[in-house]
């Protein structure tokens, strides 16, 4: 269903876009374990997942998603991998944190507006 933002611009989906702070020396730890079950997040709603990191800052990573709602993201931190995943990942972070719920109204790489 085709939401309208501002009376004009199509909104699409639910984004969402956080950092998180490794402990030194485990941020690539940390992103294999975010990336290891990104293949099965479509079947769960999701039409972007992309994990990032910066050649100048060591220990934090990005991830930017976008989900069909917000529903079903939230629904996807609910599922026995996405649990087994968050809580083998937890000790490896320092607890510092950044996020941002976004509404997503189109970009190259995601399905067209319906």
């Amino acid at each position: 269903m085709l939401k309208r933002f501002s009376g004009r611009v199509p909104v699409m989906a639910y984004g969402y876009i956080g950092s998180m702070r490794t402990r030194p020396a485990h941020r690539d730890d940390v992103v294999a374990i975010l990336l290891s079950g990104a293949d099965g997040l479509r079947d769960h709603g999701c039409h972007l997942y992309v994990v990032s990191v910066s050649g100048t800052d060591e220990d934090t990573i990005w991830v930017s998603e976008v989900w069909e709602s917000k529903e079903h993201h939230d629904a996807s931190l609910q599922l026995p991998e996405a649990k087994a995943a968050i809580s083998k990942a937890m000790p490896m972070l320092t607890g510092e944190f950044t996020s941002q719920e976004i509404t997503v109204v189109g970009g190259l790489g995601l399905p067209a507006p319906a």
